[in-house]
């Protein structure tokens, strides 16, 4: 085994959660290692054709960006370069973006931070010391690398740094866990010719497929600025992303529904010539390990539009739930459609003091998780748990020093924030 260098702070997950962890710690002056097992950044943006930016505004009629600092920088750079769209609404509000552009803007976004970064490699073990995470091992094509850090920050979605460190986590929720889906984009459908909700599920309906064939009928329908392609959100499956074997046959069941809804897709008018040009490649999980975290967000926190001290970011998103038996969804919208708080104390392990996380592994209840795991709100609980940790490293942490360091860089706190 290779003994690299010591960090003092390492990021396991390079999406946007990650980046916005890794940047966030750099910016504060901490030596940042980030770990990404795939050959780019922008996880569930990059390589599972997730390309809507979810939670960046209000679900009213006002649609009032919530979302500052580092992700409000990811924004202006893709509008650099016309690769991302205005709001659009089909339940929430989003914007959709284009992939190729995300990998270059994060890229770009670490080498000017100074973020020491590695794809290609995994977090395959960690070393515990009493309550603390002190090193972890990374494997890559070359073998395996220990390296040291003070503080650490788990965005790898699946949770691995934190239950290989020792960090007390738990699968999903008791009342349930979020649905998988796989992405899928269509070429051939010209960007003068409009498909609606209504129009797939009625293809499908008309072309009667057998039971099982496929799952869903109505999804978002994305198209993309610059090559308007569709993106939909309809192949899904019942899975347990921990577990390779349950992973592997949903791929491969997504994959083979992506190709009947091809089927449908074609019938509609003006897409007969549509094409499948990606699937993925990878499904995208929605829920699996939850920090266990010093407070649990729930859904009550946002239906009191609760206050908090530790606020470190603001959330926007409904709690977007997708049923694992019926494969129906749901929409719970946040009262008012407004902002509410989301506290750091969320993002911060229980049993682990230099542990903090982001994007879908912060500690929520069904439908506060729900609401709080998309990649719009990710880039701000991320930049928060980067300063937190970078403050862990500096023996400083305090969560209102948190709160001021996250001013200091751009991000929206409070709902006073927006006005």
């Amino acid at each position: 085994m290779t003994t690299g260098p010591d960090y003092d702070v390492i990021v396991a997950g390079g999406g946007t959660a990650g980046v916005a962890a890794a940047v966030g710690a750099a910016r504060e002056g901490a030596r940042v290692l980030l770990l990404e097992r795939h050959g780019c950044l922008g996880g569930a943006a990059a390589v599972r054709n997730v390309l809507t930016l979810c939670g960046l505004y209000t679900l009213g009629d006002d649609m009032t960006p919530v979302v500052g600092g580092i992700g409000a920088e990811v924004v202006a750079a893709l509008e650099d370069r016309s690769a991302i769209t205005g709001p659009q609404r089909f339940r929430g509000v989003f914007s959709s973006f284009e992939p190729e552009a995300m990998k270059l803007v994060l890229d770009q976004l670490v080498a000017g931070a100074g973020v020491d970064t590695r794809f290609g490699c995994h977090v395959s073990a960690a070393t515990r010391d009493g309550d603390r995470i002190t090193g972890v091992t990374f494997s890559d094509h070359g073998g395996d690398t220990s390296v040291t850090a003070r503080a650490f920050v788990d965005c790898t979605g699946e949770g691995d740094l934190a239950h290989l460190g020792g960090a007390s986590t738990r699968y999903g929720n008791t009342d349930g866990v979020n649905l998988g889906t796989l992405g899928t984009r269509f070429g051939g459908i010209p960007a003068d010719v409009t498909v609606t909700a209504q129009q797939i599920a009625e293809a499908i309906g008309d072309i009667g497929f057998a039971p099982g064939t496929v799952t869903k009928d109505r999804c978002v329908i994305v198209r993309l600025p610059g090559s308007a392609d569709m993106v939909l959100y309809l192949a899904s499956a019942d899975y347990d992303p921990r577990d390779a074997a349950s992973l592997s046959r949903a791929e491969m069941d997504a994959r083979r529904q992506a190709w009947a809804y091809l089927d449908a897709i074609r019938t509609i008018p003006g897409c007969a010539r549509a094409y499948l040009v990606s699937t993925g490649p990878e499904i995208g999980t929605r829920e699996s390990r939850h920090l266990n975290a010093r407070r649990q967000f729930t859904w009550a926190d946002i239906e009191a539009r609760a206050s908090h001290d530790d606020t470190i970011a603001l959330g926007a998103w409904a709690a977007e739930w997708h049923d694992r038996g019926s494969y129906a969804s749901s929409f719970d919208y946040p009262p008012e459609k407004a902002a509410y708080e989301i506290p750091l104390s969320c993002l911060h392990s229980v049993d682990t003091p230099n542990l903090f996380c982001a994007g879908r592994l912060a500690d929520g209840d069904r439908k506060g998780g729900a609401a709080i795991r998309v990649m719009g709100t990710a880039m701000a609980t991320g930049q928060a748990a980067g300063v937190a940790a970078a403050l862990v490293a500096q023996d400083a942490f305090d969560p209102a020093e948190v709160r001021a360091r996250l001013r200091q860089g751009g991000a929206l706190l409070s709902v006073q924030d927006l006005s």
